[in-house]
């Protein structure tokens, strides 16, 4: 009898393992990206766009950018979501709703925040244009940066987008979003250009110590936009011809 029950709890988890479905696979971690906020529109957020992004782990790792970028650990707790960023602060949201597609977080104020799902990128920090190691240049300094730090700071922004395109490619996505994302570059569907350094976004601006800091970087790019070709792609695929372009940034950059 003994014999017969071992070979029934051997038969139940051997099907477990073998039939997925049998166990729900958690959608918590995953890519979200930020979609719309309900509740009055004087208490929503401004610094939250379409490239508002939070990035779950299952190891129990995130970063985010929800108006700064941040890294971390991530818990959850009954309907609760808690993030500890680097700086050992942690945010706690309400955890009201989340599938494979959907999430929806509520801030302490009761503001719902609405996210969409993406495919989660490789692990490879180099691969993930959301990892810490492709997102530096998000980090404001403490203290005005050199020359070869500020050149570094932009080698690591372009990292990002060769790394971003590089994801959309290889998860067939159709379109991204790339007017959100605090840049000095202004991006077409067909190349790029230099935004003015008077048009610059206040978000890639705050990147920088100072004023000072963020006009030698502009400094920067602009000669290599006057004095340095970019060979674009012979192909019919943006993301191929952006990867490419960025790639040569990087090059001039280094």
């Amino acid at each position: 009898m003994k014999m017969r029950i071992i070979i029934l709890l051997s038969l139940t988890i051997t099907m477990l393992s073998l039939n997925g479905c049998l166990i729900p696979h958690d959608p918590l971690p995953a890519l979200w990206f930020y979609t719309f906020s309900g509740g009055h529109a004087e208490d929503r957020d401004d610094l939250l766009t379409p490239a508002s992004f939070l990035e779950i782990r299952a190891d129990g790792t995130y970063t985010s950018d929800l108006g700064s970028f941040e890294y971390g650990r991530w818990s959850r707790k009954d309907q609760q979501l808690s993030l500890t960023n680097q700086k050992h602060s942690t945010l706690t949201f309400s955890l009201n709703n989340v599938n494979h597609e959907e999430m929806q977080l509520a801030t302490r104020k009761g503001i719902p925040l609405n996210f969409d799902s993406r495919p989660l990128p490789p692990t490879r920090a180099a691969e993930d244009p959301f990892s810490i190691d492709n997102n530096r240049w998000r980090l404001p300094p403490a203290r005005k940066e050199s020359a070869p730090a500020i050149r570094n700071r932009l080698f690591n922004h372009c990292q990002f987008w060769e790394a971003y395109f590089t994801w959309a490619l290889n998860n067939n996505i159709a379109t991204v979003d790339v007017r959100s994302t605090p840049t000095p570059i202004k991006i077409y569907g067909n190349g790029f250009t230099l935004k003015p350094f008077d048009e610059l976004p206040a978000m890639w601006r705050s990147y920088f110590f100072d004023e000072e800091d963020c006009r030698k970087a502009n400094e920067v790019i602009e000669d290599i936009f006057l004095h340095k070709n970019i060979a674009w792609a012979h192909t019919d695929n943006k993301y191929k011809m952006f990867i490419g372009a960025f790639q040569q940034l990087e090059k001039y950059l280094r």
